[in-house]
């Protein structure tokens, strides 16, 4: 039995009342006893514990609010709006980006997007493992066909990344910042990140998927397989914003992204970045492979690279395998 097998109860469930099995079992057409397994196999899935009350019946520990296509498509501006052609909301799958690649054609004219509940597989860069829980985070995942060539998507989840700290920043975050290339992070922890993907013709036209992946609540049990310091938006918010409001702003700013990179490139986002730039002026160290570089840390170069200052000068790095830690000055 699959989640999309059990959602159907655990919308029920979340609607914050107690349910008895009798009824559950009446509202859905099964058997109490069907009740009673589907309930079990909710409670093994991370993210999702039953309350379960005699006499009283059950719900959900925590509220849960289901994602909603309608609610979301709707916080788009219908200035926009009509270049979306498509919002999939998934209870599960291995990971959004790839469900839209297996679902996109090539000669996409509008974007397509999809929202899941959960991921069973989801990647971040250099294709870590991205630890995710049921009905809680943010997976989101936006397909947009450029007029570009490939190359020139380099700097797209830079502008991606400017795009998601300004929503965060307009549902009341604060402190947050963006480490290159492509992380979110707040007060030294990892909040989020962006994964983009692009296929094409090397002279255009290209194709991007844009992932992204925000640790709104994340369970205790959840975060024990994380390797890297975290936190999430529940830590530093005393009320949670509406997923589904989230949702679709999130949404709203990839697309407006998306346009604006089409026309104007990275350029316009720069500002912004270095306003969000969590490691500006500080001593760093870049791993590429086996190679070490240190230096000073001076921001982006126009077509996105990192600038680094060492004793011999100035250098741009783009390579995508490069990773950004605190470190010491070249010397």
């Amino acid at each position: 039995m699959t989640l999309d097998d059990l959602y159907p109860l655990l919308r029920l469930l979340a609607q914050g009342e107690f349910r008895s099995g009798e009824v559950l079992a009446k509202e859905l057409g099964i058997t109490r006893a069907g009740i009673w397994k589907q309930i079990q196999l909710l409670n093994a899935v991370p993210g999702i514990a039953i309350e379960s009350v005699h006499g009283k019946g059950y719900k959900l520990e925590s509220g849960l609010q289901v994602l909603d296509a309608c609610r979301i498509h709707n916080r788009v501006p219908e200035s926009i709006r009509s270049r979306l052609g498509g919002l999939k909301i998934l209870v599960e799958t291995d990971s959004t980006n790839d469900w839209l690649r297996d679902h996109t054609s090539a000669d996409l004219h509008t974007g397509q997007a999809c929202i899941a509940e959960y991921q069973r597989a989801a990647r971040g860069r250099r294709g870590r493992q991205w630890v995710c829980v049921f009905g809680s985070n943010i997976y989101l995942s936006l397909a947009w066909r450029f007029d570009l060539p490939m190359a020139d998507l380099a700097g797209l989840s830079l502008a991606a990344g400017v795009n998601v700290a300004r929503v965060l920043t307009a549902h009341g975050l604060q402190a947050h910042g963006l480490k290159w290339p492509n992380d979110i992070y707040l007060k030294g922890r990892k909040l989020g990140g962006i994964l983009v993907e692009a296929s094409g013709e090397m002279a255009g036209p290209s194709l991007a998927i844009i992932g992204v992946g925000i640790n709104v609540k994340l369970s205790g049990d959840s975060t024990q397989g994380i390797d890297q310091p975290w936190t999430d938006m529940a830590n530093h918010l005393e009320t949670l914003p509406d997923r589904n409001q989230l949702c679709g702003d999130l949404l709203a700013g990839l697309m407006d992204t998306c346009l604006t990179y089409q026309k104007q490139g990275l350029s316009p986002f720069l500002e912004d970045w270095k306003g969000y730039d969590i490691y500006l002026g500080q001593p760093v160290t870049l791993h590429m492979g086996n190679q070490v570089a240190r230096g000073i840390y001076c921001g982006l170069d126009e077509r996105g690279g990192l600038v680094l200052e060492q004793s011999d000068g100035c250098r741009s790095w783009y390579a995508g395998e490069v990773s950004l830690r605190g470190g010491e000055t070249d010397e």
